[in-house]
Formats: C-alpha cells, sequence, structure tokens
C-alpha cells in the first residue's frame, strides 16, 4: 500500500470499501461465477456506501471529486478479494459510462441517468466491437440514420455489438454507430440507447475463460426508434469522442493490472512461507526467493509508473501515448506475475477453488481489451517516428 500517495480521505474510503466488500462481495462471488452476473443488491449497496461515481457532480448524486485516487482504492479493496468480474463491471460504470455523460451529455441526460448510476439503481455499459471490428473501429457496420428532415428528427439505429461488458443487466448503453456511411472514411456518432427500447434484443450471455461472474453480452439493434435527445457528443465526433477518453480507459485496466497483479503476488508470499517441501517453507529455497524478489521488484517499478500517470490524469496532463505505456506494460506485467505465482503454487495452482488459479484466467483478457497491446505499441512507435522525423527536419 502506497502510504505516502493516498491522504486520510482515501485511507477513509478504503475503511468504506473493506467493510463493503467483506459484507457484500465476498459471501457471494461462488453465486455469481456460476450465474455469470453480479447480483443487482451488490450494485445498489455499493451505490449507497457512495462507492459509485464518485467524480459525478454532487447534485447528481456522486461526490464531485474527480481524484482518480478513489477509485483505486476501490479497484485495489476488490482485488484484494479477487473479485475482478465485479471490478470489471465498475470499471465500465465508473471509467466510461459516468464520465462520457459527465463530459458529453446534455443537462436533460445527466439528470436522467447519472443520479441512477451513482447510486446503483442504473447499470451502463458500452457498446463498440462487432463481431468484424475489434481495435479497428472504423470497420463497424452499426448504423444510425435520421429518421425524417430537420436537425430536431429522431434516429433509426441497427446493427449488432459483441463482448460487452455488462451487457445483460445495463439500462442504459452508448452505443458507437456510423450515421453517415457515405462521408469518406464515416461519420460516426454515440447514442444513449435504453434497454427497454422497442427492437433492443439480448444475445448470448458469452461463456469466457475468465471474468466468469460478469454479464458479457452480444447485443442487437432491430431498426430501433431513437429520439434526437438520445445523440451523446457532437453528430459526426462519435470516433473523435472515443479517442479522447482512451487515456482514462487504459489507464484503468492498467490500474486494474497492477492491484490484481500485487493481490496475487501477496497471496503468494503467504503460500510460499506456510507450504512446507523437504522440511522448511518453499519460501525459503532461494529459487523462491529470487522469484518472489523479481517480482516484488518488478511490481514496486511499475507501481511508481502507474502513480505518476494517475497524477496526470488528475492534472489534465495525461497523454494517449503515455496511457497507451501504462496499459501495455502493467497488463504484460500482471500476466508474467500471476503466472510464476501459478508456478509457485505448484499442483494447487492449477486448482479452481484456489484464487490464483481463478486470477490466472481473469489476467488474460487485459492485455486485450481497451486496443489490444500490440495496438498501444504502434502508438508509442509512431510517436518515436513523429518526434524522429521532426528532429531530422527541424
Amino acid at each position: 500500500m502506497r502510504r505516502d500517495f493516498y491522504g486520510p480521505d482515501h485511507e477513509a474510503l478504503r475503511e468504506t470499501a473493506r467493510t463493503f466488500v467483506e459484507r457484500e462481495v465476498v459471501p457471494h462471488q461462488d453465486a455469481w461465477l456460476e450465474k455469470g452476473l453480479v447480483d443487482r443488491s451488490a450494485w445498489l449497496a455499493a451505490g449507497a456506501q457512495g462507492l459509485l461515481g464518485i467524480a459525478a457532480p454532487a447534485e447528481h448524486g456522486g461526490a464531485g471529486d474527480p481524484d482518480y485516487r478513489y477509485r483505486l482504492v476501490l479497484i485495489e479493496e476488490l482485488a484484494r478479494v479477487g473479485a475482478a468480474s465485479f471490478n470489471a463491471g465498475t470499471c465500465v460504470q465508473d471509467d466510461l459510462v459516468i464520465p462520457y455523460l459527465m463530459d458529453l451529455g446534455t443537462p436533460e441526460q445527466q439528470a436522467t441517468w447519472l443520479p441512477r448510476l451513482c447510486s446503483g439503481e442504473a447499470i451502463g455499459a458500452l457498446a463498440m466491437t462487432e463481431p468484424g471490428a475489434g481495435s479497428d473501429l472504423r470497420g463497424i457496420r452499426t448504423a444510425a440514420a435520421r429518421d425524417g428532415g430537420g436537425a430536431d428528427a429522431g434516429w433509426r439505429l441497427s446493427g449488432s455489438k459483441t463482448f460487452i461488458t455488462n451487457g445483460i443487466l445495463a439500462e442504459v448503453v452508448i452505443v458507437f454507430a456510423r450515421t453517415d456511411p457515405a462521408a469518406g472514411p464515416g461519420e460516426y456518432s454515440l447514442f444513449l440507447v435504453e434497454s427497454t427500447a422497442d427492437g433492443f434484443r439480448h444475445g448470448r450471455k458469452l461463456e469466457k475463460l475468465g471474468l466468469r461472474g460478469n454479464d458479457t453480452a452480444e447485443l442487437f439493434f432491430d431498426d430501433i426508434a431513437l429520439p434526437a435527445t438520445a445523440l451523446l457528443g457532437t453528430q459526426g465526433r462519435g470516433l473523435a469522442h472515443l479517442m479522447e477518453r482512451l487515456p482514462r480507459e487504459r489507464l484503468s485496466i492498467a490500474a486494474t493490472s497492477y492491484a490484481f497483479a500485487r493481490s496475487a503476488f501477496d497471496w503468494t508470499v503467504d503460500y510460499c512461507f506456510e507450504r512446507r517441501a523437504f522440511g522448511k517453507a518453499i519460501g525459503d529455497f532461494q529459487h523462491s526467493r529470487f522469484t518472489l524478489a523479481e517480482l516484488a521488484t518488478e511490481l514496486d517499478v511499475a507501481c511508481a509508473y502507474l502513480d505518476r500517470a494517475v497524477l496526470a490524469l488528475g492534472d489534465g496532463t495525461l497523454s494517449a501515448v503515455a496511457a497507451a505505456k501504462a496499459k501495455w506494460w502493467l497488463s504484460d506485467l500482471h500476466n508474467r506475475v500471476v503466472d510464476r505465482c501459478v508456478q509457485l503454487h505448484g499442483g494447487y495452482g492449477f486448482m479452481w477453488e484456489y484464487p490464483i488459479a481463478r486470477a490466472y484466467a481473469d489476467a488474460r483478457i487485459q492485455p486485450i481489451f481497451g486496443g489490444t497491446n500490440e495496438i498501444m505499441k504502434e502508438i508509442i512507435g509512431r510517436d518515436i517516428a513523429r518526434g524522429a522525423t521532426a528532429g531530422s527536419t527541424g
């Protein structure tokens, strides 16, 4: 725990979060894994404890404090007990859906949705990915067309999305769609779509390798009639809106990777000095000690970069490149740490009843979503190339 990074108010929230996790999360995790979704009661309890929408304005049910360290506190407390599935859902709610509404929503949209999202009464989702378009969002086929003439005309939305976190439970989905297929490389916009809309259909609740307690779904939009007020942000700037908010999303992934890797390490340290072989604790063998030393050092070094990125987000200076570096490095490190921790557990590390086995499965998505790590390296590499070109011509 980084005592020099957190202040008294952060630690006060940690006490609240820890009590919430012990009471509302730990007893139910196995049931959530079996059902493939988190009970709504947990969302409502999180909202009642002020753990959702901390950055949202107080008049809409939030705490009005954009300090991302408060989000880290909840991520760390969920990681401490291996609650990756609930963490995935709350990250979408707090790091994607609520910020999109805060930044882009009209007063009416904010008044309609922010109080419900902050209280846990409503769950949100962001629908970008399609079966044929993941990292390359310009390839999406979901489209919205004006339903009549005039700027106040509504829309007709058709298409499908996949891999949507919170897709089954969500009351509101932010949908990324084409709004002018003929406009060169494409014009894209964002829409607020209610799950009760005629033509909104749920497909499969997807069976995943990890995060099995989170409801990840296919969604279908069958010629849904949307009012003009469903448009979120500016027509035609949908892709720009996404790009502008990717640093926070990627920082959320990096923060999750660090917290869950650190927890896996802590569990493994405990195991290594409880488990005995050949007359002594396995943590007393040189190989085990060296492995633990390497992991501890890598985690501490990565933590320093993460903390710097968190503070940069707070003061508005976190760049897309810095966020890509954090997301790539920490999600890769997450997988390396968990893999080596499984090895130190021996055969027990392969048993589902042990948290480390679940952590191994949960970790694998981290280098994939939010833009694959190959895309992260491309972003970083292009920035290096631009700098080199500017230097050679300057």
